[in-house]
């Protein structure tokens, strides 16, 4: 265990950011998901609608250093492929 009071609080800090970080790639995957639902269901409006608040939260992650800009652009290129496969 840490012993100053310094680590303690980095202790502390990670724990915050890791459960942040946890939550955010949580709702990639499930807006992923959706993405991908949609799409093999056929309906393009809502594939398109959920793919594009898909793009903005990969896009933010990108920015906040949660994934690397190639995860992202690789995340969204794929699941823009998938779109386009099965419309």
């Amino acid at each position: 265990m840490a012993n100053s009071r310094s680590a303690l609080k980095r202790v502390r800090q990670n724990e915050t950011r890791n459960t942040r970080n946890t939550d955010i790639k949580t709702r990639v995957k499930t807006l992923r998901k959706k993405t991908l639902a949609a799409a093999e269901a056929g309906d393009k409006e809502a594939a398109t609608k959920s793919f594009q608040e898909f793009t903005s939260v990969v896009d933010k992650c990108a920015k906040k250093n949660i994934f690397h800009k190639n995860k992202a652009a690789n995340l969204k290129s794929k699941t823009s492929q998938a779109i386009s496969k099965s419309a």
